[in-house]
């Protein structure tokens, strides 16, 4: 498996004004930065760039087995999503602070009566709910992030490109919603659930050497 020929570009304009930024690499190549977010993520990520804040791109090679990962984010997300943890809008924030803890999850997705998704709870809301509002009566609708601001994820998708929206936007999950029905939640995937199978397969790959 080959690098893509927008990639190879990459890493050559990288060589030549290194360090250099995301904007700067957009520029030379006449490219959004939209564009070419995935790509830099991904070089990224297998080892062949490193992006210090603040500081921009630097190629750094990568003695890892590069084309294997290239193969493993372009895993599927159905291949890996996980099932949902679901609660309704009127469930009290007491009772989704319990849920969470109970499941060990950090986030719950929320539904309304029509059974579409309505909202996201992460720690970090309840948390926050927890300290200004009673918690006993209050239902997670009032702190729950909201459609239409939520990310999301289809089971077509692969790794890579949930990955990108998993580190651009800075969540720990995903919800996978149907692909003819974006309301309708049937599953998730996390960033320690990608981990841990980027690293399972990495020591599969390094017994077979």
């Amino acid at each position: 498996m080959k690098l893509t020929d927008r990639q190879e570009k990459i890493i050559q304009i990288v060589k030549q004004h290194q360090p250099v930024s995301g904007e700067k690499v957009s520029e030379l190549m006449e490219v959004s930065r939209a564009t070419l977010r995935s790509d830099l993520t991904f070089l990224t990520l297998i080892g062949l760039l490193q992006a210090t804040p603040k500081v921009g791109y630097t190629y750094v090679g990568s003695a890892v087995e590069t084309f294997f990962f290239f193969d493993v984010f372009r895993t599927k997300v159905e291949t890996l999503m996980m099932p949902p943890l679901l609660v309704t809008k009127d469930t009290s924030i007491r009772d989704a602070i319990t849920t969470l803890f109970m499941y060990d999850v950090g986030s719950l997705y929320v539904i309304d009566e029509q059974q579409a998704l309505a909202g996201v709870l992460s720690r970090k809301d309840l948390l926050r709910a927890s300290m200004n509002t009673n918690i006993d009566q209050t239902p997670v609708a009032i702190c729950m992030t909201r459609a239409p601001h939520l990310k999301v994820a289809t089971k077509e998708m692969d790794l890579l490109e949930v990955a990108s929206i998993l580190q651009d936007f800075e969540v720990d999950s995903l919800p996978i919603v149907a692909t003819e029905d974006q309301s309708k939640v049937i599953g998730k995937i996390t960033k320690t659930r990608i981990l841990n199978y980027l690293i399972q397969r990495a020591r599969e790959a390094e017994l077979k050497r």
